[in-house]
């Protein structure tokens, strides 16, 4: 078919038309890149342009106009619809502002030795450092999630007390004021199916404890059969997607974790943007200042995800950050009701360059926020504002009221604003309201000091490792157990956590280091002791339980897999399983020996001559069918990983002969894990577990990982013994030679 000359003109010119438009919309409101809408661009600094000369006086009315079409027409094109920010029940997520995750490990949350939650003494802390929280995120899954075939419920529900305990926490929390979150982790389909669907489960998982809300571990939106089932249940939920959720997941999700590529100019959250009574919580765990995260929140009105224990590892927040997210949330709740405003208006207006500010009017009131992103501090004429007679302006965050030039209808403020710092200003008709005078009564006595007089330096957190106590002197060796010759050994081990990178702090601080580090390396004199040649067996855990009539004080989970008071027919010789780190010690204490410290355990596995498995270099999974330095029956040397959703039995420890160390030491890879070393920080317990296990749960990288290499080792995170026992985790004894 022939086109004519006429149609294919008509097409450029539209295909150049509809160019033009797309490049005219992006140019004037910045398209949102991500969560975030640009500022226009002659407000950034070029490499070689002095900064502002792109802009006119009608810049920013061009840009705030076709940033309004745009939320005009995108809501329409979504079919928004906001009923559920109406919600009684959800009304606390507009007004939460700081917002933790904490982990459950945390030992200002639980104290093991009097078997209590301690939530009181957790808020303390808090509100001490910085002026306390408005919500909680409990963390009690990731990172130990896959030691075992618990699902995230399943190890929730083993928190200390149970379900009883668990609905005491919340309400403890509740009782300060402070709502609770949980997180789900729909990449969780490798433990145990949960018997009914996510949305199902969690609803009713969390009507039953109180909850107020779910954190979407991973998840860009939480789907909205979530919200529904939370609803059937009679127990509506906030849900709190960790990305940034569809334009339509709005109508649903009223909460969000804001995590941003911070630039000089503060970028307007589109979320926020969209729907003003959309809460935002700011999350940078790895940041060690806080600064860009407390102006983005304070530009945009919304919140702060206040993290310092991520995943065992502390990343306390310095107390100038802390100094400054007291002021900033003080400010923000009171002045919350300003933050939902349909007249919001970002990047209002400055008079001196790196300070940004945001306008939020109500009724005839009117609260400007707004952040000094410069190096420098900032004094003198600010800002303009509009003037009516009897119009009164106050500086909220220096507790003063302004005294500002007049012209017309015009009045220029004059301020000051410190480097990095904040501001907050209210312009009102007459006196200002009793919330207002309460306010800046605080706001005076809490910034009669700038923010630069405290410190800004971040610092990591000592560890130390618990004592191992030595045990009687055996003079040689006792039944069932291999003698260990001391010597000359280069201690060699890395830890093995997802997260962390090479950071200060990740994996543990050995007695002879300065801080905890994941690489490990130092030359050791080993003395001589004596090993148990297995693990410790079932049949082994009886004659304990028989002789010292030991009941632990914490017994959810204990010998869980135990019926009637004994082991299950033909389990005599596997190892014991579901004892905690204080059930082993409380053995070993009966047995006359003791725990072994982690590298005893490597040492007993290697030798002296660096092997990668205590039988040699071969790699028994990749190898199965025999290999290079691997023999023929390489699937002998430890037992086959178990990669079902449940949980199988361990083997015999004496099931694979072939896998021992050059010692004559059996069992110590694949099969359980072994309790070794425990290291304590201010907030967190962790042990070290060695050799690996035979579960295997399948589909997401985020399960425990697994450390069968002789310089590899697990980290456990500890809270209490009914949480820490676990299926996969056993223990063996070794016993101080003379």
């Amino acid at each position: 078919m022939r086109i004519s000359y006429r149609e294919v003109w008509r097409t450029a010119s539209l295909v150049v038309l509809s160019g033009m438009m797309i490049a005219r919309a992006n140019a004037q409101f910045g398209n949102p890149t991500g969560q975030l809408i640009s500022p226009p661009p002659c407000l950034t600094m070029g490499a070689v342009t002095r900064p502002g000369t792109g802009c006119t006086p009608s810049t920013h009315r061009d840009w705030l106009a076709e940033t309004r079409h745009w939320r005009t027409e995108r809501l329409i094109r979504i079919g928004y619809d906001g009923s559920r920010y109406k919600l009684p029940e959800l009304q606390w997520a507009q007004h939460s502002f700081i917002q933790p995750q904490m982990m459950v490990h945390d030992r200002y949350l639980y104290d093991p030795a009097s078997g209590k939650y301690t939530v009181d003494r957790y808020l303390d802390d808090l509100q001490k450092r910085y002026g306390g929280i408005d919500a909680v995120l409990v963390w009690a899954v990731y990172p130990n999630v896959g030691v075992d075939d618990r699902n995230q419920h399943d190890i929730t529900r083993t928190m200390p007390g149970g379900v009883t305990g668990l609905k005491q926490m919340v309400a403890d929390f509740h009782r300060r004021g402070v709502k609770v979150l949980f997180p789900m982790m729909m990449w969780d389909q490798g433990t145990q199916d949960p018997g009914t669907d996510w949305p199902t489960a969690f609803a009713q998982f969390l009507k039953e404890i109180d909850a107020d809300g779910v954190n979407g571990d991973t998840q860009d939106g939480v789907p909205l059969a979530f919200s529904l089932a939370a609803e059937k249940a009679g127990h509506p939920l906030a849900f709190e997607p960790e990305g940034g959720p569809s334009d339509e997941a709005l109508a649903w999700n009223v909460l969000t974790w804001g995590q941003y590529q911070y630039t000089p100019v503060p970028g307007v959250d589109k979320y926020r943007w969209l729907e003003p009574r959309h809460q935002v919580n700011i999350q940078g765990r790895w940041d060690r200042d806080k600064t860009n995260a407390l102006q983005y929140a304070f530009f945009n009105g919304e919140g702060w995800e206040s993290w310092e224990n991520v995943w065992g590892i502390w990343n306390g927040i310095t107390p100038r950050d802390g100094e400054a997210t007291r002021r900033v949330a003080t400010i923000e709740r009171a002045v919350a009701p300003f933050f939902a405003s349909d007249g919001w208006e970002p990047l209002y207006p400055m008079l001196r360059y790196g300070v940004y500010a945001s306008r939020w009017p109500q009724a005839d009131e009117t609260v400007w926020t707004i952040v000094n992103r410069s190096e420098y501090d900032v004094d003198g004429n600010q800002m303009t504002a509009p003037y009516k007679q009897g119009m009164r302006f106050f500086d909220l965050y220096h507790g003063t009221e302004l005294k500002p030039e007049i012209k017309g209808d015009e009045a220029t403020l004059s301020f000051s604003t410190e480097a990095h710092g904040f501001g907050a200003i209210l312009a009102t008709a007459g006196e200002p309201g009793p919330k207002f005078r309460d306010l800046m009564g605080k706001m005076k006595e809490m910034t009669a000091k700038p923010l630069s007089s405290y410190s800004h330096e971040w610092q990591a957190l000592p560890q130390h490792a618990v004592e191992i106590a030595a045990s009687p002197l055996a003079a040689s060796a006792p039944e069932n157990m291999v003698r260990i010759d001391g010597g000359a050994y280069l201690f060699r081990v890395q830890g093995i956590e997802i997260e962390g990178a090479n950071d200060i702090g990740v994996d543990v601080q050995f007695p002879w280091e300065d801080s905890a580090r994941r690489f490990h390396e130092n030359p050791m004199q080993i003395k001589p002791f004596y090993m148990d040649k297995f693990p410790v067996t079932n049949a082994d855990f009886k004659k304990f339980l028989d002789a010292a009539q030991y009941r632990p004080k914490d017994p959810l989970n204990f010998l869980k897999d135990w019926k009637n008071g004994t082991y299950p027919e033909g389990w005599a010789n596997k190892p014991v399983t579901w004892v905690s780190l204080e059930d082993a010690r409380e053995y070993a204490k009966w047995a006359g020996k003791r725990l072994p410290h982690e590298w005893e355990w490597q040492y007993s596995a290697q030798g002296g001559d660096g092997r990668t498995y205590p039988w040699g270099n071969c790699d028994w999974l990749a190898s199965q069918g025999g290999g290079r330095g691997c023999p023929a029956d390489a699937a002998n040397l430890a037992p086959t990983p178990d990669k079902g959703r449940i949980i199988l039995p361990p083997s015999d420890v004496d099931a694979h002969p072939q896998g021992a160390s050059p010692f004559g030491v059996m069992d110590m890879v694949g099969n359980v894990w072994q309790w070794t070393d425990e290291y304590v920080d201010e907030h967190t317990r962790a042990a070290i577990l060695r050799g690996g296990s035979h579960y295997q749960p399948q589909g997401s990288i985020w399960y425990f990982p697994q450390a069968y290499k002789n310089d590899q080792h697990g980290k456990l995170l500890l809270m209490a013994p009914s949480y820490d026992r676990s299926a996969a985790v056993g223990f063996r004894c070794v016993k101080d030679a003379q």
